[in-house]
């Protein structure tokens, strides 16, 4: 399931944030992230977290599940909720834990659950 039908008065979302604000958050994050050496695992989990709720990437960055389009918010959440069990117990966790922060707080952001964008 998509949410690409779901237009606000700002147009299509990415779970309840317009996608040009999700787009953007991305690439102000892409840029200052720039590089390999700056690059750090809690940036690498947002980028892939921005990309994916945006449509832009076809397996969930956590959990691994796939999806054609844009995720639909109760995905979103989903994953979420996947990567914060995952920070509460590290024997569910499958990658570094930082990667998994940086995927939550972006999820968190998109989905509306935080004000703080990564």
């Amino acid at each position: 399931m998509t949410t690409s039908h779901l237009v606000g008065p700002e147009g299509p979302r990415a779970g309840v944030r317009p996608v040009a604000e999700v787009q953007q958050a991305h690439r102000r994050l892409d840029r200052k992230a720039a590089g390999p050496v700056r690059q750090t695992q809690y940036t690498r989990g947002a980028l892939t977290a921005y990309l994916w709720a945006l449509g832009r990437g076809q397996v969930s960055p956590v959990t691994g599940g796939r999806c054609d389009g844009r995720p639909d918010l109760p995905a979103l959440t989903a994953e979420a909720d996947a990567a914060q069990a995952q920070l509460e117990d590290f024997t569910q966790r499958t990658v570094p834990r930082d990667y998994v922060h940086g995927v939550l707080d972006t999820l968190a952001w998109v989905c509306g659950h935080s004000d703080a964008r990564p």
